[in-house]
């Protein structure tokens, strides 16, 4: 074999993985933008559309599962990664929200350490859900989707692996807690604003009955 056919033997494979890779980067950067859209109308209610558009992005994981078969480098690539966390977090919001069952990672087709990370990132998510609903008097849920936080940061904590095998997990883990401790505070004044009005109310009854 001469070496300009040792050379485009190369070339040919080296073009395959370009091509991949290509393809691999415009399906991440649709799924992201379908995720996120998602999870904007999971917190505006719009549960049916949230559910439609986690839909599309199925079908962008598909694609995306298709481009980076055989190539795990860029299956495992940051950008694909990354864009599969997503569609996991976008998931598991529409979950918590909706008061549904939370999907599992084999069920989305996502790797566990990318599961992990967007269920991380969607008990934080739950924290702008839990703000909006105190401005509306909703403290009993709020109250269900703080637990819910809790529920996943104690079983995040519990996974002590390397950041290499996890994709930085126990940053994300951390970055939760935060989250977590600033709205448990922030429910917690919402419920003794609650008491104290409840009690003046009375009060002014008492009162008025005079």
């Amino acid at each position: 074999m001469s070496v300009d056919q040792l050379v485009a033997a190369c070339v040919a494979q080296i073009e395959a993985s370009h091509g991949a890779r290509e393809q691999a980067i415009g399906a991440s950067r649709a799924l992201i933008r379908q995720c996120a859209n998602s999870i904007r109308a999971a917190h505006r209610g719009e549960f049916s559309e949230a559910e439609r558009l986690v839909g599309e992005a199925g079908t962008t994981v598909a694609l995306l599962a298709s481009a980076t078969a055989g190539r795990p480098d860029i299956r495992f690539a940051g950008y694909t990664q990354d864009a599969l966390k997503e569609y996991a977090e976008a998931n598991l919001v529409l979950a918590f929200l909706a008061g549904r069952e939370p999907p599992a990672a084999a069920a989305l087709g996502v790797e566990s350490a990318a599961y992990l990370n967007g269920l991380a990132e969607a008990a934080s998510e739950l924290r702008r859900a839990i703000l909006d609903g105190l401005r509306r008097g909703e403290t009993a849920r709020g109250e269900a989707l703080l637990q819910q936080m809790d529920d996943v940061y104690s079983a995040l904590v519990t996974v002590d692996y390397p950041d290499a095998i996890t994709g930085g997990l126990r940053r994300t883990t951390d970055a939760l807690r935060a989250v977590l401790e600033r709205t448990r505070g922030d429910m917690t004044a919402a419920l003794r604003q609650d008491l104290l009005t409840s009690a003046m109310r009375e009060l002014e009854l008492r009162l008025g009955g005079k």
